[in-house]
Parts: structure tokens; C-alpha cells; sequence
């Protein structure tokens, strides 16, 4: 299974944000930092904050912090978040023309890999993977 980039760096921004909850990172820090444009970033930080996994500040001291412990936020949740308009598959998705479509014995089997595959990352949460801050220090 492959992430979408939007996927890959809301996980970055999420591990980055949980290795030092009491600071508040600003877009600009963050984009700068993985390299990547502010538009995008700022999409991915807009979905987080609607799901309540960040919040967001504005003005002096702004930026964005985890709205609530890293230990509460389950990985496979943020991974359906994130992923929830990417189908694994064509015949997963809204717009299925696949031809196979009916009398396809993948279908089933993929959908239970794709649940076990999200099973095991609700396993693990985000301070299971958060970044030490001696690799920013």
C-alpha cells in the first residue's frame, strides 16, 4: 500500500508537532522544514484541525499544536483521515468501471487486508512514533 504525499505529510507535521506539544509551529516553519509549498501544507493542517487532531492560532505566538495527548490519537484514525477520498482500488471507489466488477475474487480479499492493514495501526498511537526533540535541538 502507498500513501498519497498529503497523507506522508500529515504524518510528518503530526510526528514533528507531537515531539514538543508545547510549542506551537507555524505553517511557514513547518513547510520550510519538509521542504514542501504552504498551500499544501496549509490544506493538510485545515483537515487536521477539522478532525480535532491539531489546533490552530493565529497571531503572535500562533501556529498549530495537538489538540489533545499524542497517546489519544490512534494512527489507523489519522491514516482514514487522511486517505478517505483515496480508494486502494478502482472498485473501491465511487467512479468504479472496472469490468471485473461482480465476478472478481480480489475485491474481498484486498478489503480484508486493507482492514487488517488499518487494524494494526489502531494498535499504535501517535507518541509511538514521535520524533525526539534532541533531533531538532
Amino acid at each position: 500500500m502507498r500513501f498519497t504525499s498529503f497523507t506522508d505529510y500529515g504524518l510528518r507535521m503530526l510526528m514533528r508537532m507531537a515531539s514538543d506539544p508545547g510549542h506551537a509551529f507555524s505553517s511557514a516553519d513547518l513547510a520550510e522544514e519538509f521542504g514542501l509549498s504552504r498551500n499544501h501544507l496549509a490544506k493538510i493542517m485545515q483537515r487536521l484541525s477539522r478532525a480535532g487532531l491539531v489546533e490552530t492560532r493565529r497571531g503572535g505566538g500562533g501556529g498549530a499544536v495537538l489538540a489533545r495527548p499524542a497517546e489519544e490519537i490512534r494512527l489507523g484514525a489519522v491514516i482514514r483521515l487522511l486517505e478517505e477520498d483515496q480508494a486502494l482500488v478502482e472498485c473501491f471507489g465511487a467512479q468504479n468501471a472496472c469490468t471485473l466488477d461482480g465476478c472478481c475474487a480480489l475485491k474481498t480479499r484486498l478489503r480484508s487486508a486493507e482492514a487488517a492493514f488499518l487494524a494494526d495501526l489502531d494498535r499504535s498511537t501517535l507518541a509511538d512514533i514521535a520524533l525526539s526533540p534532541l533531533q531538532f535541538a
